[in-house]
């Protein structure tokens, strides 16, 4: 156990240097392991946080988080700016079935892990929601590109992470009603009728401004980029005046832009500045974990990790079969969506720090998560086609 601390702060150029050198030198080593290169950000964290080597104070560690949060505010506004309306109710209606059986399944084995281990039931429901999703980050990652872009594999694929994606909103929303302080029920009944509010705003905002003066000047990319920025963190903000959260009024933001010629482009200029903070997201959740919790909930991890592992892949397979997919490729799509997700990570962070859930109950669902994080990009990168794939029959770009 690290002895406590009592440094001052560190600057913010250490903070920059610690954390994205050592994610550098950790993110070689992973790719080497076949490992998806955020374990590495997040065995990081935990090595040179409070609970390490002490690098990263406890001082420190709110200001990372802070900073790291932008990270999920742009991942959720990219993931809006995928989803023209009309694609996502095309794409909703063809992984309608496999989307809400496999969530049902899932859901019902983690309350039942969570009972089963002494958890309450509010703990277990969350820590059951949590094990509906799969990794958009692994999925999409270790998808080679002409895969995602052209097969139906890949489309296939898109619909059912972008349909959980759309779930782990919902429950996010859930979270802040939850979190408002007043009868559960009544907040979040009041955060789902604010919700059209401010997607009302969004879109005739979008509509009649935003899209004109971005249209005027799309020839102007250093333009484009400042605005998209602008408006997904002026979005991300009234959201929160309006008692939802950063995430959801990202993710509005990016929809109302979906639309838009040019939203291809802005999708592409912003990874690299989504990348940046996701790294400091997963560093932060490395360094915030308490190493002396983690003997408590580890067996239950590795128990719900295996057995999310275990079924995961069949269950989708069986029902992508059961939906009229070729057999050929169901235990691959099965295989690709068979972790438990960073979403699942967001969740577990979010609902400790609402105090909805235990630290153990969080730890519970962090642990499983990088368990089936490690497993599964192992499994997928020695079996299956992708950019990191170790024999040069698998690898594609």
């Amino acid at each position: 156990m690290a002895a406590e601390t009592t440094h001052a702060s560190s600057s913010v150029f250490f903070l920059m240097f610690v954390i994205f050198s050592g994610a550098a030198i950790t993110a070689t080593l992973a790719l080497y392991a076949r490992q998806a290169m955020l374990i590495g950000y997040i065995v990081l964290g935990i090595v040179l946080g409070p609970w390490g080597f002490q690098l990263i104070t406890e001082q420190d560690a709110p200001r990372i988080k802070d900073i790291a949060h932008i990270g999920i505010v742009f991942l959720l506004f990219l993931l809006g700016l995928n989803l023209k309306p009309e694609s996502l109710l095309r794409t909703l209606g063809q992984t309608t079935f496999v989307t809400i059986a496999s969530s049902l399944i899932f859901g019902i084995v983690g309350v039942a892990i969570g009972v089963g281990f002494g958890y309450d039931l509010k703990e277990s429901i969350i820590i059951g929601v949590s094990m509906i999703f799969s990794s958009t980050i692994l999925g999409l990652k270790l998808l080679p590109t002409t895969v995602l872009h052209h097969k139906r594999t890949g489309g296939i694929l898109i619909s059912i992470l972008l349909f959980q994606d759309l779930i782990a909103i919902l429950m996010l929303l859930i979270l802040k009603g939850l979190n408002q302080g007043g009868i559960p029920l009544v907040d979040i009944a009041l955060s789902m009728l604010s919700l059209p509010l401010l997607a009302g705003f969004a879109w005739a905002f979008g509509r009649y401004v935003l899209l004109n003066v971005i249209m005027q000047f799309s020839k102007i990319q250093e333009y484009i980029f400042l605005t998209a920025i602008g408006w997904c963190l002026g979005m991300a903000e009234l959201a929160e005046h309006f008692k939802l959260s950063h995430e959801i009024g990202a993710f509005l933001a990016g929809i109302v832009l979906a639309t838009s010629p040019i939203a291809l482009f802005i999708a592409e200029s912003l990874k690299p500045l989504r990348d940046f903070f996701l790294v400091m997201f997963f560093f932060s959740l490395g360094a915030g974990l308490n190493l002396n919790i983690l003997p408590d909930v580890m067996l239950p991890a590795i128990i719900l990790a295996a057995l999310m592992l275990a079924i995961k892949a069949p269950t989708f397979s069986f029902l992508f079969r059961k939906s009229g997919e070729p057999e050929k490729h169901t235990l691959e799509m099965g295989w690709r969506l068979g972790q438990i997700s960073e979403f699942s990570l967001l969740i577990a962070v979010l609902a400790q720090d609402m105090k909805a859930i235990s630290p153990n109950a969080s730890y519970l669902i962090q642990v499983a998560t990088l368990l089936t994080f490690m497993f599964s990009s192992y499994f997928i990168v020695m079996n299956y086609p992708s950019p990191i794939a170790v024999s040069d029959k698998l690898r594609r770009d």
